[in-house]
């Protein structure tokens, strides 16, 4: 869509080339006149304002049935073909905490941005751990940019993009993360569901990006963990199942870089070996059938998911990684 210089910003010219819509939204910011108000304050504060009519307006947000009309931005915004939504419950447990920070790494390291909605749990391991593979990733926030939620990551949030709809000073309330979840929907190739219940608020970023067009997918967990259920259920649907990095990459139709060859000797070699005939384990098995203790099977197979050769699973169970 053709977007429109400065000096031609009349009423009149943005409906003339953009369409009714939009020039409806364009006349309503200037009655407010909100737009020309807030921008010296989000200057001040690093963020960009930007219109619907104007030429950095994301294309994708402009094919949502009811755009922003004004965007808050602070950072930039992922390229569309390389960006993943990953979104999940808050109250994550460790093994998904863990899988979602370590994915995260894994894609940027393949040049996959995460977009997020920085809360709590599974959002703030994929943000940081995207962060620690050098992407660029992008928090979608259900407040205004400088009311920061949760205020625990405010840190984190120094160091990752921005964006939200809501005008300075918004505070984080209930009816505004559901929009916030269909602007990661939006601005994302395909949508994550690391670990959810039924009535978690990732199910409706999906229901989103199942409406947009977008592919859904999704970490299985154990059949009688309510925070899996929404997981399981997704996939019972037709969500695509996955299980590491390379799985989110096929879906973006990217590479999976090969692995260097590593070798292994002595324990680590064996439950390798072990692995990858069993196809999954739990560690208590593992140190039976090897005769080691749990603690020794614990520290090797730390060592072996460093050199991406094993995975944890849901249920505390560990597979090959390679």
């Amino acid at each position: 869509m053709q977007a429109l210089q400065s000096q031609s910003l009349s009423p009149e010219a943005v409906e003339e080339t953009l369409g009714p819509q939009i020039g409806a939204e364009y006349r309503k910011v200037l009655r407010q006149g909100r737009a020309e108000r807030e921008r010296e304050q989000a200057e001040k504060l690093g963020i960009r304002l930007v219109g619907l009519w104007e030429a950095g307006y994301p294309e994708v947000l402009r094919q949502l049935e009811s755009p922003p009309s004004v965007l808050y931005l602070r950072g930039e915004i992922p390229p569309f073909e390389r960006s993943i939504g990953v979104v999940g419950t808050r109250r994550a447990s460790a093994w998904a905490s863990d899988w979602a920070r370590k994915v995260a790494l894994e894609l940027a390291q393949a040049g996959v941005s995460v977009i997020s909605g920085l809360a709590r749990g599974i959002d703030t391991a994929a943000h940081q751990g995207n962060l620690e593979g050098g992407a660029n990733t992008l928090g979608v926030l259900g407040s205004a940019l400088d009311q920061i939620y949760p205020p625990e990551n405010r840190p984190l949030a120094q160091k990752m993009s921005l964006l939200s709809e809501f005008p300075l000073g918004t505070p984080p309330q209930a009816p505004l993360f559901p929009r916030r979840n269909r602007l990661i929907a939006a601005l994302a190739r395909s949508v994550l569901v690391v670990e959810a219940g039924v009535k978690s608020g990732s199910l409706i970023t999906a229901k989103f990006a199942l409406e947009l067009g977008r592919d859904v997918l999704a970490v299985p967990g154990r059949p009688g963990d309510p925070f899996s259920q929404g997981c399981n259920r997704l996939i019972q649907d037709g969500a695509g199942l996955v299980l590491g990095a390379e799985d989110v990459l096929g879906n973006l139709g990217l590479r999976v870089r090969p692995r260097p060859a590593v070798e292994l000797e002595g324990p680590e070699a064996a439950l390798h070996r072990a692995l990858l005939e069993l196809g999954q384990a739990l560690p208590d098995d593992l140190a039976q059938a090897l005769g080691l203790s749990p603690a020794e099977v614990l520290s090797h197979l730390t060592l072996l998911e460093l050199k991406g050769l094993a995975l944890a699973l849901p249920g505390g169970r560990y597979g090959p990684g390679a």
